[in-house]
């Protein structure tokens, strides 16, 4: 019995294995009469090389492939298991946050399309903006056109597109496209605008002319009227304007209501030319031009003077300009003739009756062109130049006479110089 059990402790002995998660190959520990057995056992595991063998105290397990198999299939199964009640436990709470991403995407799009709509909208708006703006500023290009036109044929000019900003209605903004090429509308309003400025530039210039045009014209007239009292009144004469021959109906010039101070302005004009005008016209009648074409050649003053035939001082009442005979004679202002023949030391005379008391008179003519009732005008030739009368050559005697008073014709005639310039 001792025998046995020592036998079966040097087999254990023998066969013992070292395992570390593969097959080995047996190794003795000791050598004995069983050496050869095990190296023949363990040659047969190697050769099998898928059995697992486990020996202790005298036992030995074996582990083949399906025992691999089934405890693989073991282990899937419960992965598989842990893996689907985890899923299923957490499954409301991965849902959840699935669809709230899915939201909050969702939500994010949407803010952009409210966003991007926004967007649409506000550039929508600043061009329709745009586009009113154009069309008023437009508009009142236009209006202010047609008001200075209107002011152009007032003042008696034309509707030159050059001078008063011409705009083609053509030239409006096209808003049509709110979303897209933005920055090509941006410069094509920005275009437009430019041209818009540029018309408005050249209104503001010619208004700016017209309104110089207006205050010198005013001034003109002014002046006239003002040389034309400062004249007279140097003569002793009260100025008396009187109407010229005209008529026709009252038609007030219309201009646009806006136009107040223009229309102000012009009608001063108008009164000023229309008091200048009557005042050209008196100034007709009064006699300031030379009776005698060039240069005045005086022979005799006004005033007194020793008497060529009796050699006494005397009062001359005119003045003689010498000249040949047969000279034009003119008549020196606008009158009626009411004297044309012989009289007396005067020889062949011309007597002009001017109106508020003004008379001149021409002696000595050789000849005499008009005749008692005439109207003449200043400049109109009455005579030829002579020496009938009481004279001692060719020469004219021309007298100026005030409500019968003779005075000196000179005053008339510089008079005449400084208004008509000679």
């Amino acid at each position: 019995m001792s025998q046995r059990t020592s036998r079966s402790q040097q087999t254990a002995r023998i066969h013992t294995y070292e395992y570390s998660g593969r097959a080995r190959t047996p190794r003795p520990v000791e050598g004995g009469p069983r050496s050869t057995e095990s190296r023949e056992h363990a040659s047969g595991a190697s050769r099998k090389g898928a059995a697992y063998t486990l020996a202790h105290a005298g036992r030995q397990v074996r582990f083949g492939p399906a025992f691999c198999i089934a405890v693989g299939t073991v282990v899937i199964m419960a992965v598989w298991s842990i893996t689907s009640a985890t899923y299923l436990a957490f499954r409301d709470d991965v849902l959840r946050t699935l669809i709230t991403r899915q939201a909050e995407q969702q939500f994010a799009y949407e803010d952009r399309i409210a966003e991007l709509r926004a967007q649409i909208d506000r550039t929508t708006s600043r061009q329709l903006l745009d586009q009113e703006q154009f069309e008023q500023k437009l508009d009142d290009l236009t209006r202010r056109q047609s008001l200075l036109e209107s002011r152009a044929t007032a003042l008696g000019g034309g509707t030159d597109p050059a001078t008063t900003g011409s705009i083609r209605r053509g030239a409006k903004p096209n808003g049509e496209s709110a979303v897209g090429s933005q920055r090509g509308d941006h410069g094509r309003q920005s275009s437009i605008g430019t041209a818009l400025g540029r018309l408005e530039a050249a209104l503001d210039r010619v208004e700016h002319r017209q309104a110089l045009a207006v205050s010198q014209m005013q001034d003109r007239h002014e002046n006239r009227a003002r040389a034309i009292r400062s004249a007279l009144a140097q003569l002793g004469l009260r100025a008396q304007p009187a109407a010229p021959a005209s008529g026709g109906p009252f038609v007030p010039i219309k201009l646009a209501s806006e136009d107040g101070a223009f229309g102000r302005a012009l009608s001063r004009v108008n009164l000023a030319r229309a008091d200048a005008n009557a005042l050209s016209t008196t100034l007709l009648k009064v006699p300031l031009r030379k009776p005698v074409a060039g240069a005045i050649d005086e022979s005799s003053p006004f005033g007194i003077r020793m008497d060529p035939f009796v050699h006494e001082a005397a009062m001359h009442t005119g003045i003689d300009f010498r000249g040949d005979t047969g000279d034009p004679i003119r008549a020196t202002g606008a009158g009626t003739v009411t004297i044309a023949g012989s009289s007396g030391g005067y020889g062949k005379m011309v007597e002009i009756d001017h109106g508020n008391g003004l008379v001149t008179r021409y002696g000595h003519l050789s000849d005499i062109d008009v005749a008692v009732g005439d109207t003449v005008r200043a400049g109109s030739v009455v005579g030829k130049l002579g020496s009938t009368g009481r004279s001692t050559g060719p020469h004219l005697h021309y007298e100026v006479r005030v409500k019968g008073e003779a005075v000196d014709p000179q005053k008339f005639l510089n008079a005449g110089e400084r208004l008509f310039g000679g």
